[in-house]
């Protein structure tokens, strides 16, 4: 196994160029295989789990739940904080920042930025919460490739531009994500739902992220510096992926079933259910996509 990881190793440096020394010995990030074989077990639970529930009463998991979002809104703020404060305390360039500068916020980007990474893994949580509740409608494509693509992006970031222009997106991220897990935590909680009023602006908070960071990556185009170019044609594709995905799913959530439901082609006797407008409810079961 250590001939198959140094070969590997020498295989993807050959192709990207040397790594970033500054996280050699953290956790996960020496070899690539862990964090693949991570999510290539996400991907075959997220295929066996459907089938295991498939004859079982969904779990309610609503304490877990509660525990787990309230976890992840907290990393989250953290993850946001420590980063616009290390960028204004160290003088990030918004345009364009290398990875080398100063060295005391570069090394606090680099630290935060881990969890980050970390974070992603852990957020695998939220498919294998869908499919113990049974909740497979919303283990959507978008869910799918949002939450296996991240750690393996993330892998390749940490080592080779863990700091620098990286920074935006993931600050972003962890932003919109205080906002998303926190109410998912709340909504847990029956008692707290009507006094839930930010549902409907995280998927709209989740595609001004993505606009913003394209802007902000293509600046390192307009303005360059000594950030990897190579990295931010790579951002760009990919979230050039993100901004159609998430569009298509908008408008398929929000718009047409606003036209659905004007046609009158979604009804019941009271137009209610648990409690909740119809439209509500099938807001509810697919805003969860990242």
């Amino acid at each position: 196994m250590e001939t198959f990881n140094h070969k590997l190793n020498t295989y993807i440096e050959s192709w990207m160029g040397p790594r970033d020394q500054r996280v050699r010995g953290w956790l996960l990030l020496d070899t690539y295989p862990p964090t693949l074989a991570l999510s290539l077990a996400y991907l075959l639970i997220l295929w066996l789990g459907p089938r295991y529930m498939r004859d079982r009463k969904p779990l309610s998991c609503r304490p877990l739940l509660v525990v787990y979002n309230l976890v992840l809104t907290l990393l989250s703020f953290y993850m946001f904080y420590e980063l616009v404060s290390a960028v204004r305390s160290g003088g990030y360039n918004l345009y364009c920042q290398d990875t080398h500068s100063d060295e005391e916020t570069d090394n606090k980007i680099i630290r935060v930025l881990w969890w980050y990474y970390f974070s992603k893994l852990i957020e695998f949580m939220d498919t294998f919460f869908f499919i113990v509740r049974k909740n497979n409608h919303q283990i959507t494509f978008l869910h799918i490739y949002h939450h296996a693509s991240m750690p393996n992006i993330w892998w390749f970031v940490m080592n080779w531009v863990p700091c620098g222009h990286s920074y935006f997106g993931a600050a972003l991220n962890s932003l919109i994500h205080v906002l998303m897990y926190s109410y998912y935590g709340l909504s847990a909680v029956p008692a707290l739902r009507p006094y839930l009023w930010w549902k409907k602006y995280i998927t709209q908070g989740q595609l001004v992220q993505f606009f913003l960071t394209m802007a902000q990556t293509l600046c390192a185009l307009a303005w360059p510096c000594s950030f990897p170019r190579g990295w931010v044609y790579f951002q760009i594709g990919y979230l050039v992926t993100l901004i159609i995905f998430f569009s298509n799913f908008y408008i398929q959530t929000y718009k047409k079933q606003r036209v659905s439901l004007k046609n009158g082609s979604l009804s019941s006797t009271n137009g209610h259910a648990n409690g909740s407008s119809l439209m509500e409810n099938s807001i509810h079961k697919k805003l969860r996509v990242d």
